[in-house]
C-alpha cells in the first residue's frame, strides 16, 4: 500500500482546515468555550498568535497576572489552555509576549461577547441554548427565489432610530428595539431591515465600520442573546434581517487585531498594501490562509448562529484595487503588472462560494462603487460570486439630477435614463443610504430644490420613480418622513416632525409605495431582464418627462409616468401597448400625500401610432409628479381564432342546411 498524505486526526481537523484557509467554522475551535475537563467545569481558550514567544490568559479571575495561566502551544502558532472555574461573563484578554519580549494585552479575536466601551475586555459567553421561534420563516426562506422576490430595505442604526431615554441618550437594548421596530416596519411595508454594523467596535463615530470583534454583537445594546431575540422577533413578524459586515479593513486600537502578536498577523505586512492611511485602518492579508478562515468563519457565524438573512459587504472597491485611495508611489502592482488585488479577488470568490453554496437562499450584497465586471456572477464563471450589488452609479446620477434646479434638468436628462443601459448587467439594489445624509451632504429632502412645498413634491416624484426602477430598494431611516437635519448617531430621529402635515403625508406616501410594490409582481418579478421593462418615452428632455412599462412573468403591466418639472402638462400624448382603459392607481400629487390634486382617473386609449405603439393616450401630468397606471390586458389572439372558428362552423352548417331553413334564418336576423 502506497503511503500518501497523512489524514489528520479528528481532533486536528479544525487546525488542518484553518491552515488550508478552509475552516468555515473556526469560531467553534478558537476563542473561549465553556466545557468540562476531568470532571471540572471551566473554559478552554485557544488563539492563533504565530509570532508570539508566549501567551497567557489574564482576567479578573487571576488579577490580570500574566504568569498565572500560561498557554501551551498545541500546533505551530496555535495556543491552548483549559482553566477550571471560569464562568459566563468572566472578563479576559490574552497577554502576548512578543518576539522582542514585550508584553501586549489583546482582546480575543473570536470572542462572542465583550465589555461595553470604553472598557474593551472579552467576556466568556455561551451562545448556545436560545429558544428560536422562527422555523416557519426559515422554511419559507429556503423556498424563496431571492432574486425574483420583492425587497424593500429599511436601513437603520440600532442606537439612534429611537431611544429608550432620548434626553440622556440611552438606547433600547436589541430585544426592546425589536418591540418598537416590528410594528413600524410592518405598517410601513418594508420587507427587510438592514443594520449598520453591530460587530463590536470601539468608536461611536465610526458607526461600526471599524471593527474589533468579528464574532460579537456590540454590547452597547445588550447581550448576544438579546440580539438573537431581535432577529427572532423580526423573523416571526415576517421581516428579514441584513447586517453590514466589514472584511475590508480594521482599526489600529491597541487591544484589537492590529499587530496582534507584535508583528503583522491579520494585516498585510507590505506597507504599500496593508494600510488605508486616509481611514487610519489596516487592510487584511487576504493571501494568508488563516486570515481567510477567520473572515469566512465570521460571515458564516452570523448566518448560522444568528439566523441573519444576508450580509452587505462594505467597501468592496477598496479590497479590489491596490491603488484605492493611494497616490503614485504609495502602492505597487500585482504579480501580473496590474492594479487588481488578486488575493482579495480570490478571497471574495471563496467567501461567496462558501456562503451561497451552503445557504443559496441568503444574500451576499456588494457595496462596490466602480464598474468592476461580473460582481453578481458566480466565481466559477469568473465573477466575484455575490448575488446582489449596490447600484452606486444610479444613486450618484439621480441625486445629482434631483439636486439640479428644474430649469436646468433638460440638459441633464441622461442622468435619469443612463442607468437603463446597464440596469440588467448585475442584480442591483438601489441604495439611498446613510452615506448620502452625513458629512455635510445634508438630508435627502434638503437636497431637493425649490421652496418648502416643492421640496416635498420633488422627493415624492423621486421616490415614485425609484420604486418603479428595476432593482431592489433601500432607504435610510428618517428619509421616509423627510427629516430635515443630517443623521446624528448621538440622538434619535426627529419623530416630532410627524406632527406636521407634510412630513406625515410623505410618510404615508412611502408606506403606500411599499405596499403597492410588494403587492404588484410587475414591479419586482422580472427585475433583471429587459423582459420586465420597456421604454415608452425615454427622450423628452425638453419637458423632463419619462414613461415606461414594468411587466410581470404573466405579461401584466404597470405604466409609470414621471414629470420632473414643476409645470402642469395638459393633453400630454404618449403611446400605449394595449387598447382600452388606463386607470390611474397611484399619484404622488394626490392631496392625501400633500399634492395639488391633479388627477386623471381613467383614460381610454385612441387609435393612432405613437412611440412604436398602435394606440396612444392623452394625459394630464401634474407638476413634479410620478403616476402609476394599470395597463389593460391585451386581447388574446386565441380568442379571435376561436371566434373565427365558430363563424366558420356556423357558415358550414348554414351551407348544409335546406334552402328554406337558410331563408328563415336570414329573415330572422333583422327581427332580432
Amino acid at each position: 500500500m502506497k503511503q500518501g498524505k497523512q489524514t489528520p486526526k479528528s481532533s486536528d481537523l479544525p487546525i488542518y482546515l484553518f491552515r488550508q484557509g478552509n475552516n468555515q467554522e473556526a469560531y467553534r475551535y478558537f476563542g473561549a468555550h465553556l466545557c468540562e475537563q476531568d470532571g471540572q467545569a471551566g473554559a478552554v481558550f485557544r488563539v492563533w498568535a504565530p509570532h508570539a514567544n508566549a501567551v497567557a490568559v489574564v482576567g479578573d479571575f487571576n488579577n490580570w497576572a500574566p504568569g498565572d495561566h500560561p498557554m501551551q502551544k498545541v500546533a505551530d502558532g496555535i495556543w491552548e489552555l483549559f482553566i477550571p472555574g471560569i464562568k459566563e461573563y468572566d472578563v479576559y484578554k490574552y497577554c502576548i509576549t512578543t518576539a522582542s519580549d514585550e508584553l501586549i494585552y489583546k482582546a480575543d479575536p473570536y470572542a462572542f461577547h465583550t465589555e461595553t466601551r470604553p472598557s474593551n475586555g472579552s467576556k466568556v459567553y455561551d451562545i448556545e441554548g436560545y429558544p428560536w421561534g422562527d422555523d416557519a420563516w426559515n422554511k419559507a426562506e429556503e423556498k424563496r427565489d431571492v432574486i425574483n422576490s420583492p425587497m424593500s430595505i429599511y436601513e437603520l442604526q440600532a442606537g439612534s432610530w429611537k431611544m429608550k431615554d432620548p434626553d440622556n441618550g440611552v438606547p433600547y437594548n436589541y430585544s426592546e428595539l425589536a418591540d418598537q421596530l416590528v410594528p413600524y416596519i410592518k405598517e410601513m411595508g418594508y420587507t427587510h431591515v438592514e443594520l449598520l454594523p453591530i460587530t463590536e467596535y470601539p468608536f461611536d463615530g465610526s458607526w461600526g465600520y471599524q471593527v474589533t470583534g468579528y464574532f460579537a454583537p456590540t454590547s452597547r445594546y445588550g447581550t448576544p442573546k438579546d440580539f438573537m431575540a431581535f432577529v427572532d422577533k423580526l423573523h416571526q413578524a415576517g421581516i428579514g434581517v441584513i447586517l453590514d459586515w466589514v472584511p475590508a479593513h480594521f482599526p489600529k486600537d491597541a487591544y484589537g487585531l492590529y499587530m496582534f502578536d507584535g508583528a503583522p498577523c491579520y494585516e498585510d505586512p507590505n506597507p504599500r498594501r496593508g494600510e488605508h492611511k486616509e481611514w487610519g485602518t489596516m487592510v487584511f492579508n487576504y493571501g494568508m490562509n488563516e486570515v481567510a478562515s477567520f473572515l469566512v468563519s465570521s460571515a458564516m457565524f452570523w448566518i448560522e448562529k444568528y439566523h441573519v438573512d444576508g450580509l452587505r459587504v462594505d467597501a468592496v472597491a477598496s479590497m479590489l484595487y491596490l491603488d484605492y485611495n493611494r497616490r503614485d508611489g504609495e502602492w505597487e502592482q500585482n504579480s501580473k503588472g496590474g492594479k487588481e488585488n488578486l488575493e482579495a479577488i480570490a478571497f471574495l470568490q471563496k467567501l461567496n462560494t462558501a456562503v451561497l453554496t451552503r445557504y443559496p437562499h441568503k444574500m451576499m450584497i456588494a457595496e462596490e462603487s466602480t464598474a468592476w465586471p461580473l460582481v453578481t456572477k458566480p466565481a466559477a464563471d469568473g465573477g466575484l460570486g455575490f448575488n446582489f450589488k449596490w447600484n452606486m452609479g444610479w444613486m450618484n446620477d439621480m441625486l445629482s439630477y434631483m439636486k439640479t434646479d428644474p430649469l436646468f434638468r433638460a440638459g441633464n436628462h441622461g442622468k435619469v435614463t443612463f442607468s437603463f443601459f446597464y440596469a440588467f448587467s448585475e442584480n442591483f439594489v438601489l441604495p439611498i443610504s446613510h452615506d448620502e445624509v452625513v458629512h455635510g451632504k445634508c438630508s435627502l429632502i434638503n437636497k431637493m430644490p425649490g421652496d418648502y412645498e416643492e421640496k416635498f413634491a420633488n422627493l415624492r416624484t423621486f421616490y415614485g420613480y425609484m420604486m418603479a426602477h428595476p432593482g431592489k430598494k433601500l432607504l435610510f431611516m428618517g428619509q421616509e418622513f423627510g427629516q430635515f437635519i443630517e443623521w446624528d448617531e448621538k440622538k434619535q430621529l426627529d419623530w416630532m416632525l410627524l406632527g406636521y402635515d407634510k412630513h406625515r403625508q410623505l410618510q404615508n406616501y412611502v408606506k403606500d409605495l411599499n405596499h403597492f410594490y410588494r403587492e404588484t409582481p410587475a414591479m419586482w418579478q422580472v427585475d433583471y431582464s429587459w423582459e420586465g421593462f420597456q421604454w415608452i418615452v425615454p427622450d423628452d428632455n425638453q419637458q423632463s418627462v419619462i414613461a415606461f412599462l414594468r411587466r410581470d412573468a404573466e405579461g401584466k403591466m404597470i405604466m409609470i409616468v414621471c414629470n420632473f418639472n414643476p409645470v402642469l402638462r395638459q393633453n400630454y400624448e404618449m403611446g400605449v401597448p394595449n387598447p382600452g382603459s388606463y386607470k390611474e392607481i397611484l399619484n404622488s400629487d394626490d392631496p392625501k400625500y400633500g399634492g395639488s390634486g391633479v388627477t386623471n382617473g381613467t383614460v381610454r386609449s385612441k387609435k393612432g401610432e405613437m412611440h412604436g405603439f398602435e394606440q396612444h393616450v392623452s394625459l394630464t401630468l401634474p407638476p413634479l409628479s410620478t403616476m402609476y397606471f394599470q395597463v389593460p390586458a391585451a386581447r388574446k389572439p386565441r380568442a379571435k381564432k376561436e371566434e373565427t372558428d365558430t363563424e366558420s362552423k356556423t357558415s358550414a352548417k348554414a351551407k348544409k342546411a335546406p334552402a328554406a331553413k337558410r331563408t328563415r334564418t336570414t329573415k330572422a336576423k333583422p327581427q332580432a
